[in-house]
């Protein structure tokens, strides 16, 4: 694995919007190739034949048909009772300032 240079450190933190002094320029370079050595390591471990892990819960999705349902009342019979309307939509005050 090749070493994280202190450019890198730099461009990463030019990146993230971050001002980094020297001395926490080195921390975060010992701390990246310490963090890159470990993913290293996982890529070499022997996964043949290992599921993978979705979700660890047990828990399940659990959806039903998207089904119209018709309740035998029409649009206009249920904005007939609304205090202001445009069209076929229900006016109201606004919400968002």
């Amino acid at each position: 694995m090749a070493k994280i240079t202190r450019d890198e450190i730099l461009k990463l933190a030019k990146l993230a919007q971050l001002k980094l002094s020297d001395q926490e320029i080195e921390k975060y370079q010992t701390e990246l190739q310490s963090i890159m050595e470990y993913a290293d390591i996982l890529t070499d471990v022997d996964v043949t034949g290992t599921k993978p892990t979705y979700q660890v819960t047990g828990l399940q999705n659990v959806t039903r048909p998207d089904v119209a349902m018709d309740y035998g009342v029409s649009r206009d019979e249920l904005l007939k009772n609304v205090p202001h309307r445009e069209a076929d939509y229900i006016k109201v005050k606004r919400m968002i300032e």
